[in-house]
């Protein structure tokens, strides 16, 4: 079997979007899973738009997400002369042709096939043919290259996602591969590119499905190895319409910025239109071991990101505490947050981790604990009752001579309501919100033995 390479080929007219994120995942997974090849390149060939922000915005997430090509980035701009080469080796060999219709006479050709309820297409007046006159080229007009399209037959290929696919030849029209200006189109570079490249398997989106007749046709008239064909359905938004900026961060770097783990992505992105069974979470590695094509569904996958959420808050109880803590550290330091003058900032992450769902929140939840904090006087009214204010007296007097650690701390509390008769949350809620300004924390005496007793003595006894 010939050896496996994909290639991802985005163009640099934006970030790296998570419809492209998928795209070169499956493509990167695909490779790996058969010791193949990844290759990454750059479609800049649109000028207008192409910029260097745009491509270092699909490196930064490429490498993120931890999709690390094995060769590239290659860049059409840099390939120009080759595409040239191919171009003169067309034309002379008869597979491509001038052609010098204005684009005035193809506005008027549009015009008159609409008018009759026509298809518009080019209508091969330049085409040479067998026994066919051709007018003599006109000195002043800039010729394109045309391909010379097969005009019988039909175009087909067994999609690995879609199933058989056919086109008629009659349907397409003699594709501009050269600009006037000399300048190659986007269809027959993808061609020379694959061709060159050795790219084997084409995984893609399925806005490519018209593309590939086209693509399939030129790499005939080249005589290389058409690669197989993947075309992957779109992704949706959460309420079903089509992924789009409006649905929020669909940027992969937006998603680093939101507190989210490479890894959940990863995961996320994974079951996004392909399964493995019933799994729902698995290791990079179970990823590219499973991976295949035959399990990539056809219908368009629907964005969810309250499991996206759900499966960073997994990837976040599995990161290493001591890992967690120096990313959360970093984030509060972004953020002009000291974290020594507090309590053990590992403590208080591992205290609210399971109470969070992405860096982002455990962050805002710690970091309470290196700032001051002022309890809303309403939410510190509604709670800190008459009949409360008796208990936690004596709570604060039973700190001074506790053992700290959290059992001890968990026996006093117990004491105390029970001595007062009272329900845990009587007690429990105006201590989380003196300690925290929040009714929603951990358990009261995780929360105390953390702290630390000598910052709960002072902050409790205010309220006495």
């Amino acid at each position: 079997m010939k050896p496996v390479r994909t290639r991802f080929a985005p163009s640099p007219t934006g970030y790296l979007h998570i419809g492209g994120a998928r795209t070169a995942l499956f493509s990167w997974a695909y490779a790996r899973r058969h010791g193949g090849t990844f290759i990454l390149r750059i479609e800049d060939t649109d000028v207008a738009r192409s910029t260097p922000e745009a491509v270092q915005a699909i490196l930064d997430g490429m490498q993120w997400l931890g999709l690390e090509h094995d060769e590239g980035p290659f860049y059409q701009m840099q390939r120009m002369e080759r595409y040239k080469e191919v171009i003169q080796q067309m034309l002379a060999n008869g597979s491509a042709y001038y052609c010098y219709t204005t684009r005035e006479e193809l506005d008027a050709l549009r015009a008159e096939q609409e008018a009759k309820k026509e298809k518009p297409r080019y209508d091969g007046r330049w085409r040479p043919e067998a026994g066919k006159m051709l007018p003599a080229a006109p000195a002043d007009i800039p010729p394109v290259v045309r391909f010379k399209n097969p005009k019988d037959g039909v175009v087909a290929w067994d999609d690995q996602v879609k199933g058989r696919i056919e086109f008629a030849n009659g349907e397409l029209d003699d594709l501009i591969i050269a600009r006037a200006d000399g300048t190659p189109t986007y269809n027959f570079c993808v061609c020379v590119d694959d061709w060159d490249m050795g790219i084997t398997h084409v995984i893609r989106g399925d806005d490519h499905v018209n593309n590939t007749p086209r693509q399939i046709n030129i790499l005939a008239a080249l005589g290389a190895e058409v690669p197989t064909y993947a075309h992957l359905s779109m992704i949706l938004g959460d309420d079903g319409a089509k992924l789009s900026k409006r649905h929020g961060a669909v940027s992969v770097m937006q998603y680093d910025e939101d507190g989210f783990l490479p890894e959940a992505v990863i995961n996320y992105l994974a079951r996004l239109g392909w399964s493995h069974g019933d799994e729902e979470v698995f290791s990079r590695q179970q990823f590219v071991e499973w991976f295949d094509l035959d399990h990539i569904t056809a219908s368009a996958a629907q964005f969810n990101t309250e499991k996206l959420l759900w499966l960073n808050q997994h990837y976040m109880k599995l990161t290493p505490p001591a890992e967690l803590t120096a990313r959360i550290k970093a984030i509060l330091a972004a953020r002009g947050v000291d974290t020594s003058a507090g309590p053990d900032l590992k403590k208080a992450v591992v205290l609210y981790v399971d109470r969070s769902n992405t860096l982002n929140v455990l962050a805002d939840a710690v970091e309470v604990f290196y700032s001051h904090v002022t309890p809303n006087p309403e939410l510190l009214a509604q709670h800190l009752s008459a009949e409360a204010l008796p208990a936690l007296a004596d709570f604060v007097a039973g700190l001074a001579t506790v053992a700290w650690e959290t059992p001890a701390i968990s026996a006093l509390v117990k004491e105390v309501i029970g001595k007062h008769g009272l329900k845990m949350p009587k007690l429990a809620m105006p201590l989380r919100i003196i300690l925290t300004g929040t009714a929603q924390a951990p358990s009261v005496d995780a929360l105390v033995e953390m702290i630390g007793r000598d910052h709960v003595v002072t902050a409790l006894s205010k309220h006495l």
